[in-house]
Parts: C-alpha cells; structure tokens; sequence
C-alpha cells in the first residue's frame, strides 16, 4: 500500500491536469488529481495532503470557497492558486485568505517545481513552530524553552527504541518524571513501569530488590518473591541514582543487562525478561567511573542515549508558566482561591536561583498556598528563603543553628534531664564524628516536619545518603 500522495491538484482541464502532473513526477512528486471541488473537499477531508495547487475556475464552485474552507478549518496545508485571472484583486483576496503563492497561467515546470518545493518547506518549518508552540505541557514537563524542547525531541527519537537511556541532572530536575515520559511514549506504554532507587536500599537488600528471591535465601524470606526485573517484564525499569549502587552488583547488573538473564537470589534457575532499561544520576558518572565507584564496562552499555536536565535556573522562560501551573493545581486541591501572582511575587520567583530546582519551586508554591488565603500570591506570601517572613523552608542560618546545635556537647550534672547541655572544651571529651552528624541529620528532620527530603536539601546532601544512613543506624 503506497503512502497518500501529499500533493493535491485541483484542475478541471484534463490536458493541463496531465502537463502539470508530469513536471511533478519528473521531479519526484505524486500527486493525486481531481476536476471539481466537491472531489476537491472529499480528498482535504480524507486528509495527508501538504500541498494544495488549486485553479479558481472550477465547474461546481469558485476555488476561493475552498481556500476560504482551508482557512476556517485550520486545514495543515499550504494552497498555490492556479489561474489565468491574474488580477491583482484575485491575488489579494487569495493571500488575505491564506493562500501561500500564486502562479499565473500559462507557467514553466521550473516554476512550478520549484513553488511546490518552497511550500512544502514551509509545511515543514510550520509544523516544526507549531510543534514548539504546543509543548508548554510534556509527559508530566512543564516549559516551553528550547532547551525542554530539545528534550522533549530526543525522547521523541529515543522512545522506540530498546536502547539504554542513562539521565543525569540535579536533584530536583524531573529525572522520573523524564524516565516516565520515555515510558509513555514507547510501545511499552502499556506495560508495567517500575522505578528502584538504588540509594534507598541497603546494598544488601538491593539485589533482591532487582532480582527476586526463593523462599529461604536468606533470613526473613519466608517466601518467593519477584524482583523489579520480573515485575517490569515487558516494560521499562528506571533504575534511579545508578551510581550509589554497590560495585559487586554492578557486575551483575552487566551481566543482566547483556544477556537479559537472571537468578533470582539463592535460586539456580536461569530467568528470562524483556525490560527497557533507563537509568538516572545527579553525580557525574565518569567522575564515578574515575575514582573507581562505578564500573567503566557498566557505563559505556547504559549510556547509549544520554539525556541531560537542565536546572531549572538555566529554564528562566520556563520558572514561571511553572509557578503558575503549581499555583492553579494546588490551589483547587487546598480548595483555595488563588489564581494568580502579584507583580512582586512574580519578580522573585523569576529572579530566585532555584538550587532545590523544581522540587523546591513545588513545595514553596504549596507552602505559600497552604499559609495564605486570598486570590493573588503576593510577595509577602512567599516563603522567607525568597526574601519574605515565613517559617517553611528554613533561612541558611537555621541551617547554622542546626550545625551550632549539634556540635559536640555533655549533659549538665543533672542527669535526669536532655535540656542542660554544656559546651565540651576537653580534647578527650570529643564525640565521635558519626554522633555528630547523626544528630544534626535528626534535627535538620525533626526542624522540616519530619521530611526527609526537605532535610537532605538543606544539609545539601541527597536523601538517600539519610535513608542509607538510618537504616544503619537503625541495624546498630
């Protein structure tokens, strides 16, 4: 079955109808050929066609009718008005109708080719605007700058594809959010799409997380269990901060990766999935693969197609039209009011740096939401990080105060209470560092409500250093 032809000739002379479809094919053009405008309309509507060359003195009707159709429609098409009225009242009534050239009968091939070639073009840099003018929303993205464009491409091109996908990118930048898109737009769309966080795990649960476990492998599996890879089985698998797994399971996870095969944990038969597999960093991966943490082999089989996410102080169009849908969306789910920023609310979001990037942005729009009442945000509002009284997040010298708190310290001579707590000035009196950093970690928890995540991007280390850590102080 041929492709629909993307040329429509409108042309009610047969003998004209046949010279005009020779010059197209002898320059590589097909082109379907009608003598009315009823056909005329029949064909438009089936759809396909780029360009439109479209005589005027039709049989049934005047071809302005048609052009004027094209134009209420928004049909995706560029028209060429063939006539032998050049009048200049014709070609002005056809251009203010859309029309995109005009060509006068008797004409040459060249002329005609070469018109044709000129309109496709613009069909094509058309579409390619229009493309950029309606991706403000992505899969779960929001912006329209043309550095999310250019993302926006590649998962685009990528999503097809079997091939790897490793994304880096700050804290904050919608690494899952991109891993999704990719999924979304894969024919693995209806397939299961699992996500592992590598650094949320202890190393020694991690591979049967991935893998799975039989009923007594080890102590507490009291039964079979699938891994991530079994339950992705058909879909995609977003293996999450990549380069805080253990080097012992990187080997592994090559292996797994270039075979498709597994063990599950404490069993010897071989299993078999069909995964994509997309990976994520904020690290640098070959300053990982320098220092020694991360495989070199591992790294060159996921990093086929590498897509970097830019922070969001780099997106300067984008942090607004951001703010405003963060503003609209948790509003309605507060049942607030809101709809829209004053002018020195909007002058702070756009000049702030963003160093959460957009998880921040997020969480001080629902702060600010959350605190207030009213219809417009206004500056007052926004949270004191931003240069405004507020309690969420914290300002940088609370961050201090939660350093100056934790700093080695005794109990006063009253045992029975936590609260009296002097100064250590003894060389032999010093606690260990791990104590230390442990009860900073607890504070900064316990001065964000409990939020981990908030916790870690005050003390400007990731989340999962604090679960990896709990977790071991929880086991000792």
């Amino acid at each position: 079955m041929t492709e629909t032809p993307s040329i429509l000739l409108v042309e009610d002379t047969a003998s004209l109808s046949a010279v005009y479809t020779s010059y197209l094919r002898r320059s590589g053009y097909d082109s379907t050929q009608v003598a009315s405008g009823g056909d005329a309309l029949i064909e438009l509507d089936r759809g396909g066609y780029r360009v439109v060359l479209l005589d005027l003195q039709l049989p049934d009707m005047d071809g302005i009718e048609i052009l004027r159709m094209v134009q209420e429609q928004k049909l995706p098409v560029a028209v060429v008005i063939i006539t032998s009225n050049a009048s200049v009242n014709v070609a002005v009534e056809s251009m203010r109708l859309g029309a995109y050239d005009f060509l006068e009968k008797p004409f040459s091939a060249d002329r005609l080719i070469v018109t044709v070639r000129n309109a496709l073009k613009h069909m094509q840099l058309s579409e390619m605007v229009e493309a950029i003018k309606e991706r403000t929303h992505f899969y779960g993205f929001i912006g329209s700058s043309l550095a999310m464009q250019s993302i926006y491409r590649t998962i685009d091109s990528a999503s097809a594809s079997k091939a790897t996908v490793f994304i880096t990118g700050e804290s904050g930048t919608g690494k899952e959010v991109c891993a999704e898109a990719i999924h979304k737009c894969s024919p693995r769309l209806d397939k299961p799409f699992v996500p592992l966080n590598c650094g949320a795990i202890p190393k020694d649960l991690m591979e049967s997380e991935i893998f799975g476990h039989v009923k007594g492998a080890f102590t507490g599996a009291i039964s079979n269990r699938d891994g991530a890879a079994s339950l992705a089985d058909g879909g995609t698998l977003f293996l999450d901060e990549i380069c805080e797994m253990d080097l012992d399971l990187q080997t592994k996870l090559l292996r797994f990766i270039q075979s498709g095969t597994f063990h599950k944990v404490g069993s010897t038969r071989l299993e078999t999935v069909n995964i994509r597999i997309v990976c994520a960093t904020n690290r640098n991966p070959l300053q990982e693969v320098q220092s020694g943490r991360f495989r070199e082999d591992l790294y060159y089989r996921l990093h086929v197609i590498p897509i970097h996410l830019p922070p969001l102080r780099d997106r300067d169009e984008d942090i607004f039209e951001i703010a405003r849908t963060f503003l609209v969306d948790y509003a309605e789910e507060e049942g607030k009011d809101f709809s829209s920023f004053s002018s020195d609310a909007a002058e702070i979001i756009n000049n702030y740096d963003w160093p959460g990037n957009i998880r921040q942005l997020q969480n001080v729009i629902r702060n600010s939401i959350v605190l207030n009442d009213g219809q417009v945000l206004t500056a007052d509002m926004l949270p004191e990080l931003l240069g405004k009284d507020s309690q969420m997040p914290l300002q940088n010298e609370d961050v201090d105060n939660l350093v100056l708190r934790s700093s080695p310290v005794v109990l006063s001579n009253d045992h029975s209470s936590n609260l009296g707590y002097q100064n250590r000035s003894a060389a032999n009196d010093i606690e260990p560092l791990w104590v230390v950093e442990k009860r900073a970690i607890e504070l900064a928890i316990e001065a964000c409500g409990g939020s981990i995540p908030k916790a870690a991007s005050l003390l400007d280390i990731n989340p999962s250093t604090i679960y990896r850590k709990k977790a071991h102080w929880d086991q000792g």
